[in-house]
């Protein structure tokens, strides 16, 4: 498989770096994966993952796809900070052609996990303001539960016990959705929001991007 791609334009390009500089934000050392057959470039991030493909903790990724400029196969997980770099370079030297180059590809647990790609049925649809007061409420659930001097495994049970909680939708939607949906842009404000349903696994989808996610085995939000 190739190590590049060609995106289709500087719009592109900006766009792909506003959405990394997000997940960022929600994971410091975070990765991307780049998939791409034919001119669709898919971008997944994991802001919450359990840390083991044998965990029954939340397991949320980020969606984004873009069209690129000619047919390309690639299937890599890079660092998001390293994209950064190239595409705030590339930016920078505004070129006639836009191709990234990737660094070697790594090692990641969630790589290993493949969200359907058909099969997926409407479950309901949810009202803008009740995912952002959703991740805005754990948001501050979070910071209020953790201790400044906790890290590691304690914090990461803790979050996970926080965002794994299905929300009241009669569904079982992690409310950790709501946060990486909020955190990535992807909610407009006042947009009714598209959930579906397929083999175990749940996906908000929005006119800016999409949110997979394990179904919730947690309790339900009051």
């Amino acid at each position: 498989m190739r190590n590049d791609f060609k995106l289709l334009d500087r719009q592109s390009a900006e766009d792909l770096q506003a959405y990394l500089l997000r997940a960022k934000r929600l994971d410091q050392n975070g990765l991307v994966r780049f998939r791409a057959f034919g001119r669709v470039l898919a971008a997944y991030v994991a802001p919450i993952f359990a840390g083991s493909l044998m965990d029954d903790g939340p397991t949320v990724l980020g969606l984004r796809t873009t069209e690129l400029a000619e047919e390309s196969e690639v299937d890599a997980v890079v660092p998001i900070a390293n994209i950064l770099d190239r595409l705030a370079k590339l930016l920078a030297d505004s070129p006639k052609h836009y191709v990234l180059e990737l660094p070697d590809s790594l090692k990641t647990p969630w790589a290993g996990i493949s969200p359907p790609r058909t099969g997926w049925e409407p479950l309901v649809s949810i009202p803008e303001p009740e995912l952002t007061a959703l991740a805005t409420a754990g948001i501050a659930e979070v910071a209020e539960t953790l201790p400044e001097a906790v890290g590691g495994p304690i914090a990461a049970r803790i979050r996970g016990e926080i965002w794994g909680r299905q929300m009241k939708f009669g569904s079982r939607i992690p409310t950790g959705a709501a946060f990486v949906a909020a955190g990535l842009g992807f909610l407009t404000e006042n947009e009714l929001v598209e959930v579906y349903q397929a083999q175990g696994w749940v996906r908000i989808s929005s006119e800016h991007g999409h949110v997979l996610a394990k179904a919730a085995t947690g309790p339900v939000l009051d």
